[in-house]
């Protein structure tokens, strides 16, 4: 019975490998946000001259944007192999990130949740700059789900320090 047990435990552990091209598959998406970035920048750069000092700030909004949601995959592509796959080995002098390695996953549920709120806001102040064009009661909604996002991740860190003590 305990060799069943035995090998029952291997296979659970070794199971964790298949989260391995999931990781990859963001890596995939990085590409692809990569991409829409560089489209959106060049296809400004004609009309940059022509164009309002509002709409410039959209499009800046919305780079800004995709930076952080690229900075969210790189965080959870690297820190969720790390957690829940296998330890990242970078050979000595060569360029490591400083938080690689030192993400729990209840440090980087908090880091994603930051970064939610932070990609939340610059998409409220985004449709804030365009309200002309939005009805009251559908930016009333982007509001609440904004305030939901902050009070989650507020919950999130308030439940980490208590389950810290």
């Amino acid at each position: 019975m305990q060799r069943i047990e035995q090998r029952l435990e291997k296979i659970l552990y070794a199971s964790r490998w298949l989260l391995a091209p999931i990781y990859l598959g963001l890596s995939l998406a990085l590409i692809l946000l990569s991409i829409k970035f560089f489209q959106e920048a060049f296809h400004f750069f004609p009309i940059i001259l022509s164009t309002t000092e509002s709409d410039m700030v959209l499009v800046i909004l919305s780079l800004v944007d995709m930076s952080l949601v690229g900075g969210l995959i790189i965080m959870v592509m690297l820190s969720g192999y790390e957690n829940f796959v296998s330890r990242i080995d970078i050979e000595e002098g060569a360029e490591k990130l400083s938080w690689l390695g030192k993400l729990d996953s209840g440090s980087l549920k908090q880091k994603v949740a930051a970064s939610i709120v932070a990609i939340s806001s610059i998409h409220l102040l985004q449709k804030f700059m365009n309200a002309e064009h939005i009805a009251n009661d559908k930016l009333m909604w982007y509001v609440i789900l904004h305030i939901t996002f902050v009070l989650s991740a507020i919950g999130m860190a308030w439940v980490d320090k208590m389950n810290r003590h």
